[in-house]
């Protein structure tokens, strides 16, 4: 597997006051109920696309895919009819309708959607 992301190692070091009490960590407790803390409904900052993509698994649809290098001037957009196996952070995992035929695509060519039937969405709250 290819690391994309390089973390240097850096030693560990506690931060804290000239007294030596540590900082806060920044880590709280949040009471149940708040957003975040049930995985049926998320926290509003986790409405990625692949997230999105995850939550409408097996509703067919049109998916589109552009490609800046393509061969052919007119090849380099691609429209899968299928549904959604799985999507991860970089990529997505689609099964044609018609073929059983999956497809592997990296989400940088990823346009749009397009869903039959309405889509699932995380919960709006103000």
């Amino acid at each position: 597997m290819v690391q994309y992301y390089w973390t240097p190692n850096y030693p560990t070091v506690t931060p804290s006051y000239p007294s030596g009490t540590p900082f806060p960590t920044g880590t709280t407790q949040v009471p149940p109920g708040q957003p975040g803390t049930n995985p049926a409904f998320p926290a509003r900052e986790q409405s990625f696309i692949e997230n999105i993509l995850r939550l409408n698994r097996g509703k067919p649809g049109n998916f589109h895919f552009s490609f800046e290098h393509a061969v052919s001037p007119s090849g380099n957009t691609l429209t899968v009819r299928g549904v959604v196996e799985a999507a991860g952070r970089d990529h997505v995992i689609l099964r044609e309708l018609k073929t059983n035929h999956r497809f592997l695509f990296p989400m940088i060519y990823f346009d749009y959607a397009e869903y039959d039937e309405q889509m699932n969405y995380f919960p709006q709250t103000p």
